[in-house]
Parts: structure tokens; C-alpha cells; sequence
């Protein structure tokens, strides 16, 4: 397709979408009587407007059912979790019975590597990308140390290429080959956050089993935003929030991913507790924990009801829009318009004033470019923010646009540019 940087081509775009409706079942932040364009959604994604009535539904069960919620009403929320399941599976690419929403995304990695992460004296390195989540960094440094080895032998970073920001695949391979002998886990983030990279995740988790160890993904950025083949893959496990691209509210639900090649492993090591019991049975209150069937048998506590009723409000937008196939193919679209106009930005200023760093390959990035900003970053964005252009800061240059194809426009990354040349000129850069 061939772009044009005109407010007409973008108002063309949005008429021929067939997801443009979806806009409409969202809540924008306002500022000064204006809506902002929102492109965080790789942070925060925006409120659903359901999210009010179906919270008001659950407050309406307590209030009228209390105690008796549990097991009766339209959805008894002893069995609540369970119409999540089919609505999630689509997202990563699951069977149902091999993902449950709970807890939140930290903690979830730790009970999934106390199962996944069992070293020995010659199996016991992890390796993870450098520049991970600081969440994952801290989460693996204390499970080594749990185990009584020290992260920085056990522990091997993968960082790119030098003048290079994101990793190559063949360079991941090596490395998980190279340390095969001594390899126990292999640990990635879906997407990086700070680049946008989206891993070869089917390739590194054929490595990773090819050298003898689990391979697990963190997908933070990844669930809601990329089509993935968790249970095609043979990825063994994962864990995501879904607060991000899928809506769930600030420090909403976590969710969990194992693939059914591990349910019948009888000595496999969680840490259990009554939630995650045999539910046929769970009620008799015996002695000797016996898993429930499938990823809820990795559940800990008591079921999170009102942080599930706001994430399923978004689950069924997703529904509606036909779950990722369609999303993928307007966020492709979205990701390329903007680089497109960001790469306008540069010629009419005159310079590289932006530079991207998220891969072009759509293989390789989601729904998010992160940009590098030559001069005063923070000014430009600042500017931006005070103009109702509200995308994500990092340290220390870096700018993230993340533009959510459930409720992001063609007209949004139009004026984005629009208003980010104009801010480069005032400030004469």
C-alpha cells in the first residue's frame, strides 16, 4: 500500500476499517475538555465502557447473593475463572484447559519456575535476554539464589550485537547451544519492552529443547498484541498481565499458560494450595494435595472476582472483533503508517531528528515503535503530552508509541506527526 501523510488518506483509512467501531466501546483520558490520543496502550490500555456494568454486576451478586455468589447466580463464582478460559485460549494460541487468570503477572512467574526451574549441579544456568523487564531480572535473580547457586555464573544475559539494539536469532540459537551442557531454563520476554523486538519464539523454544531444558516466555507485551501458537509452539509455560493490550484495568488479573505435556508429570514440584485442589472433591477438606486437571491446578488462592469481570469486559471486544487475525491485520497496518509518517517527520525537518529502533520485519514487532529522539527527548515529549498526544517515556531518549488497533485510528497517527513536526520546528531542533 501506498501512504500519503494527508489527513484525507487517514480519513479514507478509517472508513474502509471494519474495527473503527470498536473505538466506540472505549473511554478516553480527557485534558483540558479534549480527548487524548492515546497511544500507551503498550502500558495501560484504556478503560471499556462495559467494564462499569459488568464490575456492577458483581457488586450486585455480593450485595444480593453474598456468600451464596459462590455457587449460585448467572455465573457462580466458584466457576467464574472458567469463562475466561475460553475467551483467553484464542489470544495465545491455547487450549483452554492449558490457561487460568490469576494472581498477577511476578508472581505467577515464580510458582511457574518453582515447577520449571529445578537445576542440579550440572544443569543450572538460565538464560534470558539483557535489558529484560527489571520484574524478570529480580524474579530469576532470587529464584537462583533460592536454589543456593550465584546469578552471575548462573545466569546468561544475551544482549545484541555491538551498535546494534535488538537481538538476532542466530545469535540466540548460539548461545542456548553453546551452553546446552549446563542449560536448565531458558527464559525470554515475548517482546522486549524497551525495543519492541518480538522473538523467534518458536525458534528459541526448538533450541531450548533441543539443549535439554523448559523454555518459558514472559509475555507482558506479547498476549493481546502479536498472534501467538503457544500449544503449536510446545512453548512449556508462560505468564502475562493483561492490564497492557488486553484492558484489564491498573494491576489487573495475571494469567498463566502450561502446555498439556506436562499435566500428567505426577512429580512435577508446585507450590500448592486450596484454589488449585481437585475441584470434584475440593470441599472435603483432606489432607494431601491432589492438582486440578490442566493450568488451574497451578492455582494458589482464592479466585479474584471483580479483577476477572473487568478483564472479561475486554475478552468480549475481543470476541467481537474476531480475536487476533483481524487485529493482527489492522495493527500491521497502524505500526507501518506510523513509521511512515515518523519517517516523514525526518524528511521534512531535514534531518534524522527520530530513529527508529523496533524492527520493520513484521515478524519481528507488534503494535509498538519505540523511538530514539535526538536533542531534548524529554522536552519533546513533554510537548507531546501537553498537546493530548500521550505515548510512553524511557529512559534515557526513548519515546514508545503503542497504537492499540482496538481503539487506535489511522486519524490518531496522522496527527501525531502532524503535531510532532510542528513541536521540532517551534523548538527550532
Amino acid at each position: 500500500m501506498k501512504f500519503q501523510n494527508t489527513l484525507s488518506f487517514a480519513r479514507d483509512m478509517d472508513a474502509m476499517d471494519h474495527l473503527q467501531p470498536l473505538r466506540e466501546e472505549f473511554l478516553f483520558p480527557q485534558q483540558n475538555g479534549k480527548p487524548f490520543i492515546y497511544l500507551c496502550g503498550n502500558s495501560l490500555g484504556l478503560q471499556p465502557k462495559s467494564a462499569r456494568e459488568v464490575l456492577n454486576k458483581q457488586l450486585e451478586n455480593w450485595q444480593n447473593l453474598a456468600v451464596e455468589g459462590w455457587f449460585e447466580g448467572e455465573t457462580p463464582w466458584l466457576y467464574y475463572h472458567k469463562a475466561l478460559k475460553k475467551l483467553m485460549a484464542p489470544i495465545v494460541g491455547a487450549k483452554a484447559e492449558e490457561v487460568c487468570p490469576m494472581n498477577t503477572l511476578t508472581v505467577n512467574l515464580h510458582l511457574l519456575l518453582v515447577s520449571f526451574y529445578r537445576p542440579d549441579q550440572k544443569k543450572y544456568k538460565i538464560i534470558m535476554e539483557a535489558g529484560a523487564f527489571p520484574s524478570d531480572q529480580y524474579a530469576l535473580e532470587s529464584q537462583v539464589r533460592f536454589q543456593g547457586f550465584d546469578p552471575a555464573e548462573a545466569i546468561v544475559e544475551i544482549a545484541p550485537r555491538a551498535g546494534e539494539y535488538t537481538l538476532r536469532t542466530e545469535d540466540i540459537i548460539k548461545v542456548i547451544a553453546d551452553n546446552a551442557d549446563q542449560l536448565a531454563l531458558v527464559l525470554f520476554g515475548g517482546i522486549n519492552y524497551f525495543t519492541g523486538q518480538w522473538f523467534d519464539m518458536e525458534a528459541i523454544t526448538k533450541a531450548g529443547h533441543k539443549a535439554g531444558a523448559f523454555v518459558g516466555f514472559d509475555l507482558a507485551h506479547a498476549a493481546g498484541n502479536v498472534p501467538l501458537k503457544l500449544h503449536d509452539w510446545q512453548v512449556d509455560f508462560a505468564c502475562w498481565c493483561t492490564y497492557k493490550y488486553q484492558n484489564s484495568g491498573p494491576g489487573g488479573i495475571g494469567a498463566i499458560f502450561v502446555h498439556e505435556n506436562h499435566f500428567a508429570d505426577q512429580g512435577m514440584n508446585r507450590f500448592a494450595g486450596w484454589w488449585g485442589y481437585q475441584e470434584s472433591i475440593r470441599f472435603k477438606m483432606e489432607k494431601g494435595f491432589i492438582p486440578e486437571a490442566g493450568a488451574d491446578g497451578w492455582q494458589i488462592s482464592t479466585a479474584q472476582i471483580i479483577p476477572m469481570a473487568l478483564y472479561q469486559a475486554s475478552l468480549q471486544i475481543f470476541e467481537k472483533a474476531g480475536f487476533m487475525g483481524p487485529l493482527r491485520e489492522k495493527s500491521l497496518a497502524l505500526t507501518a503508517y506510523l513509521r511512515f509518517v515518523i519517517t516523514e517527520v525526518n524528511t521534512a525537518l531535514g534531518h534524522a531528528q527520530f530513529q527508529i529502533i523496533t524492527p520493520e520485519n513484521d515478524g519481528e514487532h507488534g503494535a509498538q515503535l519505540s523511538i530514539v529522539a535526538k536533542g531534548d527527548a524529554r522536552a519533546i515529549f513533554n510537548a507531546l503530552v501537553a498537546n493530548n498526544v500521550l505515548g510512553d517515556w524511557r529512559e534515557p531518549n526513548v519515546i514508545r508509541f503503542g497504537p492499540a488497533p482496538l481503539y487506535n485510528s489511522f486519524g490518531d497517527i496522522y496527527h501525531s506527526g502532524e503535531l510532532l513536526l510542528q513541536l521540532c520546528k517551534e523548538k527550532a531542533i
